[in-house]
């Protein structure tokens, strides 16, 4: 087994054994990354000196006797999450060119625990979009299958796991973008409670649904991760005053006691049959290791894609305003007034996509229109909320399918833009609901493509999806990534 394809729980004990160093395994995915990435394009931005030098440190730590809880694993990180002295671009032609002067909380606490930040990884534009499509400095591939997509918006985050171009990756899931490229990857992938890990520094989409999260190899691998990024930062005004346990405590053998709550309306029309035999022997492994599983229903699931795409455009169009050619990021210098300078600079700068999204946000908040379209939207969405608080009454999580099909090949669904809204049907209530949810590899289909399984808590108990998960894992044992990129 080479460097690059270690866990970080493996690695980690390596290098206490004096058996690898940081900087060995560092170059181990950095020569990775020159090998396959111009085929993955899972990277836009590539600190080789950067990450060679934080792995010397890592290593100089290492020997003192004061490593951190990640020293020395390479890490990539979503373009969105604003780190220091290295571009963040969103995947957006208007932030081209922006350096942060300071990281995103979850990018400090990571330095603090001597993780080594590799490089920036593809996104759909601003975060919007299912199959990163929509990046303006190369779409990613999916590593199992030559021309699919690797899901977004976190496709990048996704693809370079999948393709042990890094150990794992932070992402962020607005309406399943950590889950659905996870499961279209076949990787572990795990959006926490809103509120448990910081949005300081994270480039807003959708103030109230955003949340960042790990991607990783292994159910293990994300506790880990999860220990070093979640708990109250006074930066962040969403950030939620909750006792963080130890996650890695959670990762055991069996289910005795558990409740697993099936949703009904998560396995109706449309959905594959291949991901609903992958998910149904899922329900049977979870049984066969003690759990109960039980019949649950929520029933204003069909409402769930309707609300989303209220109510995320309208807080991107209200985030989406700060981006006028003034402060920072893309300037049109042709424009003769003010007027024409903001127009052409916002007509250049977004993609198709931000600005479809950007039309109909400020449409649904215009005066007349508000009352009919946000505020009803957000009345629905809290009924969602009131769906799953009835159904963690009689079980402790959900399991479903994360997407109603593997993945597509790329560009078959560019024109249609509500199909790709549709596969997200099964990630946004989790994001409407603020709970927590994980996408677990459970089979490939006949065509070779991964298909993962989702879990769902209830508020504040990633805990309960991770052991649910590790079991999955345990049991099943699945390849979690691919070498043989063709």
């Amino acid at each position: 087994m080479k460097y690059y394809e270690k866990t970080i729980a493996q690695a980690l004990a390596m290098m206490d054994r004096g058996e690898l160093s940081a900087v060995e395994l560092t170059r181990s995915c950095l020569d990775r990354i020159d090998e396959i990435d111009q085929d993955i394009r899972a990277f836009i931005t590539v600190d080789r000196d950067g990450a060679l030098c934080q792995a010397e440190v890592a290593d100089s730590k290492r020997k003192a006797g004061k490593a951190g809880k990640l020293c020395g694993i390479p890490l990539s990180i979503k373009d969105l999450l604003s780190t220091k002295g290295m571009r963040t671009t969103c995947g957006s032609k208007i932030l081209a060119d922006y350096i942060p002067p300071y990281d995103a909380t979850v990018v400090s606490r990571l330095k603090m625990e001597d993780a080594v930040i590799i490089g920036k990884v593809s996104m759909d534009e601003f975060a919007m979009g299912s199959t990163s499509e929509t990046c303006a400095f190369g779409v990613p591939r999916n590593p199992w299958k030559k021309g699919y997509v690797a899901g977004g918006s976190s496709g990048g985050s996704a693809a370079s796991v999948a393709a042990y171009e890094c150990l794992a990756s932070l992402g962020s899931d607005t309406g399943g973008s950590i889950r659905q490229p996870a499961s279209l990857c076949g990787v572990v992938g795990l959006k926490p409670t809103y509120g448990r890990v910081s949005r300081f520094g994270l480039t807003a989409f959708a103030s109230s649904l955003d949340q960042v999260g790990p991607i990783c190899r292994t159910v293990e691998d994300c506790a880990l991760m999860m220990n070093v990024i979640s708990g109250y930062d006074r930066l962040d005004s969403t950030s939620v005053r909750q006792e963080v346990p130890d996650y890695t405590a959670s990762p055991t053998p069996g289910l005795k006691g558990v409740r697993v709550g099936v949703p009904r309306e998560y396995f109706s029309a449309g959905l594959d049959s291949e991901v609903e035999a992958i998910v149904r022997n899922s329900v049977e492994v979870l049984k066969g290791k003690g759990a109960e599983i039980v019949d649950v229903s929520l029933p204003h699931t069909e409402y769930c894609v309707a609300v989303y795409y209220l109510i995320a455009p309208s807080e991107a169009s209200s985030n989406l305003a700060r981006y006028d050619g003034v402060h920072y990021g893309y300037r049109n210098l042709e424009a003769d007034s003010l007027l024409e300078m903001y127009k052409r600079s916002r007509s250049e700068g977004f993609g198709a996509e931000v600005k479809r999204r950007i039309l109909i946000g400020t449409y649904a908040l215009s005066s007349g229109y508000y009352d009919a379209y946000y505020r009803k939207a957000s009345q629905v969405r809290t009924l969602i909320l009131n769906d799953f608080k009835k159904a963690f009454e009689s079980c402790d999580l959900l399991i479903s399918p994360v997407t109603p099909t593997a993945a597509w090949r790329m560009g078959e669904n560019t024109d249609d833009p509500l199909a790709v809204y549709m596969s997200d049907i099964l990630t946004i209530s989790a994001n409407l609901a603020g709970v927590p949810g994980m996408s677990v590899p459970g089979g490939v289909t006949a065509a070779g493509l991964p298909v993962g399984v989702q879990l769902q808590g209830a508020h504040f108990r990633e805990e309960i999806l991770l052991r649910a998960g590790f079991n999955l894992e345990q049991e099943l044992r699945l390849t979690c990534g691919k070498a043989d990129i063709d």
